[in-house]
């Protein structure tokens, strides 16, 4: 037999149902603009970062723009370096060519294509200091790059740690001590991040160095094998590579005076400069 239940007792029970839907209503409710407020926040972090990145992209290709034009404005003495910057503008053109607007690339990709947006920029800013009295403002970021050596090899890292101990203001020979510690960087980073065994099995049918190793190119291209990127982006690299060590050969005569011939200041931007094209390297080999 049914249970009966008086008026006062069913409106209780209305009244108990009532409060559980507006409770649940009320945390559904709460639920969807908790979620709403994450969306728009991710959103607006998404958008504070496009927007960042647009301007940086902008900022770079004004800077490049603006360099070139520096450079074009007058002749160079130093030819081979002028040579090796625009080898990395003709690759860098190539590359904007494949990689232009509205092709779709990974994020690791991207990455590269950043990297080598500012690389670019960082030799072009690097001739107008060489060239000139101007020091412009922008090269002066700094980058961590001893426990990214460290990671790779001890000595990789001794060897940056008394490349950057050289540049002493009072060192006469901090030019020449410095170019001598970071070329040797270069090779022997490359060296054992894309051994010649290695590439070879990578890539039986490589080019090769009269001496019957890998040339250095190759090897970059060993090194970049998981971002299946387009070949100019190795070239680049390679070319970004050669202007540095141009570099060293333009700086091999600063040997007079304090710091050498050239003032401890210049010195401090050509640090930077190879700081940014090792760390360059490291990125593309991760």
């Amino acid at each position: 037999m049914a249970r009966r239940i008086s008026t006062s007792q069913l409106k209780s029970k209305l009244r108990q149902i009532e409060s559980k839907q507006r409770q649940a209503i009320n945390n559904y409710n709460r639920a969807v603009r908790s979620y709403n407020a994450e969306v728009k926040k991710r959103i607006d972090a998404y958008n504070r970062a496009v927007r960042s990145y647009n301007s940086a992209v902008k900022h770079n290709k004004q800077i490049i723009d603006r360099e070139i034009r520096k450079l074009n404005s007058h002749s160079s003495t130093h030819v081979t370096y002028r040579v090796s910057l625009n080898a990395m503008q003709q690759h860098y053109n190539v590359i904007n060519s494949i990689y232009g607007e509205g092709v779709e690339v990974t994020s690791e990709q991207n990455h590269i294509l950043d990297l080598i947006e500012q690389e670019h920029a960082n030799g072009l800013i690097m001739a107008s200091i060489i060239e000139s009295d101007e020091m412009p403002e922008e090269n002066t970021q700094d980058i961590e790059l001893g426990s990214k050596l460290l990671n790779i090899s001890t000595d990789l890292h001794n060897r940056w740690r008394g490349a950057v101990f050289a540049l002493n203001p009072q060192n006469p020979d901090a030019a020449r001590h410095f170019c001598t510690s970071a070329r040797e960087l270069f090779t022997e980073f490359i060296e054992c991040k894309a051994p010649d065994n290695e590439v070879f099995a990578y890539n039986p049918s490589c080019e090769r160095t009269d001496r019957g190793n890998a040339t250095r190119r190759e090897k970059i291209k060993y090194m970049m094998r998981a971002l299946d990127m387009d070949d100019s982006v190795a070239e680049f690299a390679d070319a970004n590579i050669q202007n540095i060590l141009e570099l060293f050969h333009v700086l091999s005569d600063g040997t007079h005076g304090t710091a050498g011939r050239y003032e401890y200041e210049k010195l401090v931007q050509v640090k930077k400069r190879v700081e940014q094209g090792i760390n360059f390297l490291c990125e593309i080999a991760a």
